[in-house]
């Protein structure tokens, strides 16, 4: 696998108009491959991605790469990214029950492995909770302790019974039949593919 072409071919997928100013632009990463920089040249292109809605096939290509290089953590971000434009965004302030509460007495991991319930408002005919699920994968962390709380990206199921909410509306997680924590909706946004 040719990782520098994998990622000059990703560097020409980002718009001009996004690189403006002190960004990275397309000759930036050729110049950081040419000298053998794929690292910083990986991270350039990662951030680049953030601003503006870059489709799955610049992640794909990214993961990609971030396989090749030995790069797990961001292989998986660059696969998480990708499931977001097909699925769409689901952000949330979640906060944990402290260990002795619910059954949870070890942190979630952040990577996005853990696939729990959620009570998001939708409900059955007989007006029983239906719940939901989604992937949980921490942002800024490699996990979350129980009683903590962080920041979260939502991966869901079934991406379009979470349509509905919006920043500020509270949903709650369960692992069991005891609610392990509750979020608060920081950002809803539609597939962009």
């Amino acid at each position: 696998m040719d990782v520098v072409r994998i990622l000059e071919a990703a560097s020409l997928l980002v718009p001009e108009d996004v690189a403006g100013g002190g960004d990275t632009t397309a000759s930036d990463v050729w110049e950081l491959l040419a000298t053998d920089e794929w690292e910083v040249a990986f991270d350039l292109l990662r951030a680049a991605g953030d601003g503006w809605a870059a489709p799955a096939g610049f992640w794909e290509e990214l993961g990609r790469a971030a396989g090749a290089l030995g790069f797990e953590r961001s292989r998986e971000w660059a696969w998480w990214r990708g499931a977001e434009v097909r699925a769409g965004v689901v952000r949330a302030e979640l906060a944990l029950r402290p260990a002795g509460e619910t059954f949870r007495r070890t942190p979630i991991p952040g990577a996005g492995v853990l696939r729990p319930m959620w009570d998001i408002g939708n409900r059955r005919d007989d007006g029983a909770p239906e719940l939901d699920i989604a992937l949980v994968r921490v942002e800024f962390a490699a996990e979350l302790a129980p009683g903590a709380r962080a920041p979260v990206r939502l991966l869901p199921l079934d991406p379009e019974r979470w349509r509905r909410l919006a920043p500020g509306d509270r949903i709650t997680l369960y692992e069991t039949a005891v609610a392990g924590g509750t979020a608060e909706i920081l950002e809803v946004r539609p597939s962009s593919s």
